[in-house]
């Protein structure tokens, strides 16, 4: 038997999903407990360093040069590429320190390396972090607006819901593997909610043009057409999300080291956000539809 995606019954698959929902967020809540996020230096003080080679070097060159100066420096984390090395300092170096670095990194490593040196307070910190859960609350609240406005409260309610999963999927894979989290990051957030509520829009607006036309006397009748509305919406969600991924996909594996952390989260967020339009955003609000009571028709007057 050929397998058609286009005949496929969303509304059933949907109850499957729904668990694999559930799964999700739980390994998410563990991950987010037990490991928390990493956050980069945009939401957690120290002082990132990043150092344009001249010569090729390996880790365990550079670690071992910043374990002999681990008292004076402090703990480290440290990325190698090909032409450059990225070091972040969890303390604030001050600049005695960081010109100390500086000369100790070209006297025993490269001495025709460059510097680029990011230094990040306390305070400047806490306040990034405050701004940028801001942004994401207010974003998600003019999507639950303009949702309302546009077609109804169950409708709104069942597109944040979906917008919240996506964000959650997200976070908690970065917290997983550890994968760090800086502005660029909040950026892509909020670059997901935009594709993730236009796809969820586009579908909810092939129910609202169905339903004029429709005579729905059942819960399966409602479901067959929220069914048939997702199908007629396939191909356009699929090509949306393969184009922008095209792009995402290449900036990842052709961009440099600071900008993949961004490129993972738009792959993760497109392909978990055309998922939740479809498998949790509709079926959704089919359940919040379906608890709606039928009014009551009047009764016919006795005949005398």
């Amino acid at each position: 038997m050929r397998f058609n995606l286009w005949k496929l019954d969303f509304v059933r698959v949907s109850r499957y999903a729904f668990m694999v929902s559930a799964a999700i967020t739980l390994a998410g809540v563990i991950a987010l407990v037990a490991l928390g996020l990493n956050y980069g230096i945009d939401f957690s003080s120290g002082t990132t360093v990043d150092v344009n080679l001249t010569r090729q070097l390996n880790v365990s060159d550079v670690e071992a040069f910043l374990d002999q100066h681990r008292g004076e420096w402090g703990d480290y984390t440290v990325t190698v590429g090909s032409q450059r090395v990225t070091i972040r300092f969890k303390d604030v170096l001050d600049g005695q320190h960081q010109t100390a670095f500086r000369e100790a990194f070209q006297a025993n490593l490269d001495d025709g390396a460059s510097f680029e040196i990011n230094t990040v307070g306390a305070d400047i910190a806490r306040e990034q972090q405050r701004k940028a859960l801001w942004g994401i609350f207010w974003a998600s609240l003019g999507i639950l607006l303009y949702v309302t406005v546009r077609f109804e409260w169950r409708f709104a309610v069942a597109a944040v819901i979906s917008l919240l999963h996506v964000v959650f999927v997200v976070v908690s894979l970065f917290s997983l593997f550890r994968v760090e989290v800086n502005l660029p990051f909040i950026v892509a957030v909020l670059t997901i909610l935009g594709y993730a509520i236009n796809d969820t829009v586009v579908i909810f607006d092939r129910i609202r043009e169905n339903l004029r036309f429709a005579k729905i006397k059942t819960k399966a009748d409602l479901a067959r057409l929220v069914n048939e509305s997702i199908q007629q919406t396939l191909t356009r969600s699929i090509t949306t999300v393969l184009m922008v991924l095209v792009g995402a996909v290449s900036l990842y594996l052709l961009g440099s080291e600071s900008i993949r952390p961004f490129s993972l989260a738009i792959i993760i967020g497109l392909i978990a956000g055309a998922y939740s339009s479809i498998f949790i955003a509709s079926p959704l609000w089919l359940a919040l539809r379906s608890r709606m009571k039928p009014k009551k028709t009047a009764k016919a007057p006795a005949a005398s």
